[in-house]
């Protein structure tokens, strides 16, 4: 189960549910109350009608109709007056009863725009903290997997705290200012010169063609190979305390991705997944550069997505969550994206 910012028209998604942000009325209106019954087409607002509108902070289900998804859940978020009139508790419900209606119904995917943050002017920045919280919440309590999407239509439409966000970027850019190149056993040259032999390559030279039978090299690899991916994930997991479910919510990560992890010790992921199980598991810098080299990876100065990761943990904040918001500001993959 994982959570996922996606940008795109939530009318288009193949999912079991997406959410509309409503009116009391249920009938229809602007943003993307409209562009969904349009999309499901007239049967949409015939069910409606039925319904006899809905409460703010309540949701109701409805067929999908002419949509490529099973259900509409309709859910009416708060106008903003402020945030000292029970905006937050209200917003946080259309949430709760959403995933709540979603999961009675067997959904696996569910999919959510950003509730109140259009026309209701709920300030965006908040109402993605509640939206993540509310959502997270869910998940870890859930007893089954579902895949919960929050649809951003447009990048520029995103915000998010700017003071958090311009530490970051900061971050960032004193990270990737100019700089010679350093070769991995420390010395510094500059980046037109000739690259120094590794022990590696000086090893191989001194191997006759004698040493280079099959069975020399098998017995090479099997005195010299270490631990797996796997098996420093799962040797972790157990040394952290923690149990492969909390393991993999905290890192974002499917049920089923993480089982076929654990019973493959030989299993190469993507190294997203392999920072999302470093940020689970409260790796330090030194423990995630260890589990990356696991799995054939390295924390780059070059990838803006690993500086991200590095600032976050760097700073002990171990909030998959609030990496993958910075990364999707970014336009970077984020973590749980498969």
């Amino acid at each position: 189960m994982s959570l996922l910012l996606i940008q795109g028209d939530i009318t288009k998604l193949e999912c079991d549910a997406i959410v509309n942000a409503a009116n009391n009325s249920l009938l229809g209106g602007g943003g993307v109350d409209g562009a969904i019954h349009r999309a499901a087409g007239p049967k949409l607002l015939e069910e409606c009608r039925a319904l006899r509108g809905c409460d703010t902070g309540d949701a109701k289900l409805t067929a999908g109709y002419e949509l490529k998804a099973k259900f509409v859940i309709h859910t009416v978020g708060p106008v903003w007056h402020g945030g000292a009139h029970g905006e937050e508790k209200l917003l946080r419900s259309c949430y709760s009863r959403s995933l709540k209606l979603a999961y009675d119904h067997n959904c696996e995917s569910v999919a959510f725009p950003m509730i109140s943050a259009g026309v209701y002017g709920y300030p965006f920045d908040q109402a993605l903290e509640v939206a993540v919280s509310s959502i997270s919440a869910f998940l870890n309590e859930c007893d089954r997997d579902m895949t919960v999407y929050i649809v951003i239509f447009s990048r520029r439409d995103f915000r998010m705290d700017k003071n958090f966000f311009g530490s970051v970027r900061d971050f960032i850019d004193s990270r990737s200012a100019p700089k010679r190149f350093q070769g991995s056993f420390g010395f510094t040259r500059n980046a037109g010169a000739a690259p120094m032999a590794s022990s590696a390559m000086l090893r191989c030279e001194a191997i006759s063609d004698d040493a280079c039978e099959d069975s020399s090299i098998e017995e090479f690899i099997r005195t010299r190979i270490d631990e797996s991916f796997t098996q420093m994930l799962l040797r972790l997991i157990d040394e952290k305390g923690m149990s492969d479910v909390e393991t993999y919510k905290r890192a974002n990560i499917d049920r089923k991705l993480f089982s076929k992890i654990r019973s493959n010790m030989n299993y190469h992921p993507k190294k997203n997944t392999v920072l999302g199980f470093a940020i689970a598991l409260r790796l330090d810098i030194n423990e995630t550069a260890d589990l990356l080299m696991k799995a054939g990876y390295a924390l780059s100065d070059s990838s803006r997505s690993d500086l991200v990761v590095e600032y976050f943990i760097t700073n002990e904040i171990y909030d998959v969550n609030k990496v993958n918001q910075v990364l999707f500001a970014m336009d970077q993959e984020i973590i749980g994206q498969y």
